[in-house]
């Protein structure tokens, strides 16, 4: 089988906030693709970069303070930073969508969730009013409303918290994008509603053949939904690869203590669950060298000044080339 067509590749991605201290750096050097059809997992710990890499993408960074300072973000093989403002608004919404983490944050308390459904497709398709009704109503019934006829005509407070997550993928999925962006989509649902969601998101990706950014804290649901997954610590990538590969065989120490931290079922009785020791440091006192050892406080070999390699293991599987952190990974092997 021939290599898959990439979608969108992300390339040395810097993203930086201004503070009254100076410029902050988020996201330092990121790279991942993402490859036509498939669902590529971005996981790590609260803070770590996840979401502020999505955001850069698609340019909706907090202004004045949140900047892209440097690298390429490909997508159908255009640079879109380069892209005038206008056109890429028509990018944005049309071929690459968002679904937002918190469903009450990202509609509107005072329009009915019709009229938000109406503007996407007014404002990025040919349609008239009554054309943009019926299709958004066709939508709400694509992603499991029940009574969609009259559910267009209520307010996002009329609706439960699972229900007004499939209105937020409804209106991502309006414009049938090339690209989803699903930023932490289950995080404020319960359990047996993010199953529901998770399961629309999968079968509505097979429908319609588009790619998914899955960003995530929870291993679980990248092990379940996603093809690839890029581990980030500290505004990094440490590790990247194949889902299967990367939970068998995982080879930065980092990878490794997240996978050991999942409770597992076959776990004795009052068996203390696995923690990463530490706390990631303050951007402000990030290393040039390995993150993972700054906050391990591991000082035998001198790495603070200099950025590990980012070394291919295989095909696929990429990983940053800490002699600490992978010398770990050759003694367990």
């Amino acid at each position: 089988m021939g290599k898959l067509e990439n979608i969108l590749e992300v390339k040395d991605l810097v993203t930086e906030f201004k503070t009254d201290g100076g410029w902050l750096r988020a996201v330092d050097g990121v790279s991942f693709n993402v490859p036509k059809g498939k669902t590529i997992g971005i996981v790590g710990e609260s803070g770590c970069g996840k979401s502020v890499t999505s955001m850069s993408i698609v340019d909706l960074l907090p202004k004045p303070m949140g900047h892209v300072r440097g690298g390429e973000i490909f997508f159908k093989g255009r640079d879109i930073r380069k892209v005038p403002h206008q056109e890429f608004y028509k990018i944005r919404g049309g071929q690459i969508g968002v679904i937002f983490q918190e469903p009450m944050t990202a509609l509107n308390p005072v329009h009915k969730i019709g009229r938000q459904l109406m503007e996407v497709l007014l404002l990025h398709r040919k349609l008239s009013k009554q054309e943009a009704r019926e299709r958004a109503i066709e939508i709400l019934d694509k992603v499991g409303i029940p009574a969609p006829e009259r559910r267009v005509d209520e307010y996002p407070h009329q609706l439960s918290g699972g229900m007004r997550q499939r209105v937020v993928i409804a209106m991502a999925l309006a414009c049938k994008p090339d690209l989803i962006i699903a930023d932490e989509p289950t995080t404020a649902l319960d359990v047996t509603v993010q199953a529901e969601i998770l399961d629309l998101i999968n079968s509505l990706q097979k429908e319609m053949g588009m790619s998914v950014i899955m960003i995530t804290h929870d291993l679980g649901v990248i092990a379940e939904t996603c093809d690839e997954v890029v581990v980030m610590y500290a505004g990094r990538v440490v590790e990247r690869g194949p889902v299967r590969e990367i939970f068998k065989d995982p080879t930065h120490d980092y990878t490794r203590s997240l996978l050991k931290s999942i409770p597992s079922l076959d776990a004795k009785q009052k068996s203390v669950l696995a923690t990463i020791p530490g706390t990631v440091a303050s951007i402000n006192n990030f290393v040039e060298g390995c993150r993972f050892c700054q906050r391990m406080e591991r000082n035998e070999l001198d790495q603070q000044n200099k950025r590990p390699a980012f070394i291919q293991l295989s095909n696929d599987h990429w990983v940053e080339d800490c002699p600490v952190c992978n010398a770990q990974h050759q003694t367990v092997s």
